[in-house]
């Protein structure tokens, strides 16, 4: 090997080596004609004992396009995100597209952050799911002016660019739905800040839920914070601490969740039988509980499919915006099956009486 100190051969070497022009030696690496067959062999196999390989950042400054996409997440740490993002590389890859993945850390300034790097690294489309601190979207306007395509996944906002998104109005409605066929009738709302459109549109489809049963909306059951653990913690332990404490809670973020979970467990309560609990979650995470969470199961992997479809057809210059919306649907399990028998045996009881 010539070049063993290197970590490959360029084509300007192998040009300077061989004494012909790095046009030549482009043309005999590509199998175009033009370079006889002696010549061409003689490139080849010097391109390949040293290790040559093409410069991803000179096809690129040539033919226009780096064949990688930039994603933006609130936390590739969380289950959710880190499921998402492995289908959008795996479909952007079936599409011969490399994925960068960046971290907003859930924080506005961060997010910004992270679009402008990739644009230094001329990314050639971005999906982004906005952080709970994203009002200004400015910097979504600064990929735009780069000629850059977005779309938008999960937590989306109400603009002129393409989306990917859950029926979350009508998931959280039929998850209350569900609490109040329990017989829940003090059922709480743990969500993420009101300026978080996925967040405001659950709390929407929890009160759709509450107004068609003629269940009165109790402002002290609705908690409206920063979706963390130690905020629905806190929220949560609130609740309970009211005179009139649930009988069931909504939470509309996995963490959310957890965290209530763990607050209802260090009251000295029984879930279901003291107080039901229904999140917006994970399978797995939902299993790993006892008793098992009942759940609204999000389909994580047509979220990161369809994402990188509608991010390709607008590098492909399909300038159509769509917003498509992905159908979630309510898993029924422990933490508020065992509610309905409580309150099975309760009006038997009573008709015995």
């Amino acid at each position: 090997m010539l070049y063993g100190m290197k970590k490959s051969i360029s084509q300007r070497d192998i040009a300077r080596l061989l004494g012909v022009n790095v046009s030549t030696v482009s043309r005999a690496l590509k199998d175009l004609p033009g370079v006889s067959p002696e010549l061409r062999q003689k490139i080849s196999a010097l391109a390949k004992d040293n290790g040559y390989r093409p410069n991803p950042l000179a096809m690129s400054l040539r033919y226009g396009s780096t064949r990688t996409v930039g994603v933006v997440v609130p936390d590739i740490s969380f289950n959710h995100y880190a499921h998402i993002v492995k289908w959008i590389e795996t479909e952007a890859r079936k599409n011969g597209y490399m994925c960068i993945i960046t971290d907003s850390d859930d924080k506005y300034e961060s997010e910004v952050e992270c679009v402008e790097r990739l644009i230094d690294m001329h990314v050639d489309g971005v999906a982004m799911c906005l952080s709970q601190e994203t009002v200004d979207l400015s910097h979504l306007e600064l990929l735009r002016k780069n000629h850059i395509p977005v779309v938008l996944f999960d937590r989306v906002a109400d603009n002129d660019y393409p989306t990917v998104s859950f029926n979350d109005v009508e998931s959280a409605r039929q998850a209350t739905l569900h609490l109040i066929d329990c017989g829940a009738r003090r059922i709480a709302f743990l969500g993420g800040p009101n300026r978080v459109k996925q967040s405001s549109d659950r709390k929407h489809g929890y009160l759709n839920a509450l107004r068609e049963r003629g269940i009165a909306i109790r402002k002290e059951l609705v908690k409206s914070n920063h979706a963390s653990f130690n905020s629905g913690l806190s929220d949560t332990l609130e609740l309970l601490s009211l005179p009139e404490s649930p009988d069931a809670i909504l939470a509309d973020h996995g963490l959310l969740t957890i965290a209530a979970f763990q607050a209802v467990i260090s009251r000295g309560l029984h879930i279901p039988q003291d107080i039901a609990i229904i999140g917006f979650m994970s399978d797995w995470v939902s299993g790993m509980s006892f008793p098992r969470m009942t759940f609204v199961k999000q389909n994580l992997k047509e979220i990161g499919r369809t994402t990188v479809r509608l991010l390709i057809d607008q590098i492909n210059g399909i300038s159509s915006i769509r917003h498509v919306v992905v159908n979630a649907r309510l898993n029924i399990r422990e933490s508020t099956s065992a509610y309905i028998r409580k309150q099975t045996n309760h009006i038997n009881d009573n008709e015995r009486l």
